[in-house]
């Protein structure tokens, strides 16, 4: 059954027409009511039979209303996105690392929550990496507990700021919360850098964003250096930033000082590559050494040949063949204390 629209005399009517099978099984059409001329058919008059109808076909429909008749179509929104954003806001609450940023980046001259946009930026890395403009269309996406309802461009770049110029603070006391999930000794600690492209036109003086040999292509790049200290269980302690043309060996004493100034290490063992190995870094390691009166072993990848001499009955220093003769020489030179015969007399702790 359906609604049919017909012409007689100039003028158009509105019919209700109902479709069957004769006899012969022909489909055929047949009026069943003429609800009147069409231009003089009002939406009230037809609202009783519309109703009528849905009861009939068990779809109630609910009276309209002057009211409700005037009122827009009911649009439907999406809702903002819970899930992952809370569980962040868990674990960051538990780990204290709210408190611990807020204390760091304590300000007067500031009218907005400092702590609320790191951690907006922070889960913005995590769960869609963007620019600071895209993190702003993606706090439109999610409900962040404790999030400022309008957050600018322009207080992300002063939250930034505020985090390069307390970065001392809050990374020292970012720390002090890692403490309890290490274990007592942190006897192992693995450190190593590599180097990320990024792309400028612009020269400044001081930038990082410099000219260095990539990792990724084996060729000449701008960039900057990483560097990530990370304990034996895989938890990350801190990271170093370095210009990208520095070498990677002028990075290891100031790396080793920052970790044993923020924790409680009793004996370190930095595993790198070559190139972290040189003389100057075993100096090096045996001031942090005396400076700190702690246990410290340099280990790097097993080379050609393994130095050993009777000062060294509990560690090794693997060294390629072509430096062999080189360090070898260097160490023969040095004064050890026979009654101590794992430990050089002025120098490092057992250099392994």
């Amino acid at each position: 059954m359906f609604t049919r629209i017909t012409r007689s005399g100039g003028r158009e009517y509105l019919q209700l027409v109902q479709s069957y099978r004769n006899e012969a099984g022909a489909p055929r059409q047949r009026v069943i009511a003429t609800l009147g001329r069409l231009d003089q058919l009002q939406a009230v008059s037809l609202e009783p039979l519309i109703r009528g109808l849905q009861r009939a076909a068990g779809s109630v429909a609910p009276a309209a209303t002057p009211e409700s008749s005037s009122l827009p179509p009911v649009s439907f929104e999406r809702a903002l996105a819970f899930g992952d954003v809370f569980a962040l806001n868990a674990l960051w609450i538990d780990l204290g690392l709210g408190d611990a940023i807020r204390r760091a980046l304590r300000s007067s001259r500031r009218s907005f929550d400092a702590e609320a946009l790191v951690r907006a930026m922070v889960f913005n890395r995590l769960c869609a990496p963007d620019s600071k403009l895209g993190c702003l269309e993606w706090l439109e996406t999610v409900w962040i507990p404790g999030m400022p309802e309008a957050v600018t461009h322009d207080q992300l770049l002063r939250t930034m700021d505020a985090l390069m110029d307390h970065a001392e603070a809050v990374e020292t006391r970012v720390a002090a919360q890692l403490r309890p999930m290490l274990d007592q000794q942190l006897s192992v600690v693995f450190y190593d850098l590599t180097t990320i492209r990024i792309h400028g036109e612009g020269d400044v003086a001081n930038d990082l964003r410099a000219y260095g040999m990539n990792k990724e292509t084996g060729g000449i790049a701008r960039q900057f250096v990483l560097g990530v200290v990370q304990s034996a269980e895989g938890l990350p302690l801190m990271h170093t930033v370095h210009a990208g043309n520095v070498s990677e060996t002028k990075t290891l004493k100031a790396m080793l000082a920052t970790v044993l100034k923020r924790f409680p290490v009793e004996r370190v063992i930095v595993v790198a590559d070559r190139g972290l190995l040189s003389l100057d870094n075993i100096a090096e390691l045996s001031t942090i050494a005396t400076e700190t009166k702690r246990q410290l072993q340099f280990i790097r990848r097993a080379g050609a040949q393994v130095l050993r001499r009777p000062w060294m009955a509990e560690s090794s220093l693997a060294v390629p063949a072509r430096r062999y003769r080189e360090l070898g020489g260097t160490l023969d030179a040095l004064a050890f204390d026979p009654e101590r015969p794992a430990w050089p007399k002025a120098s490092s702790p057992g250099i392994a």
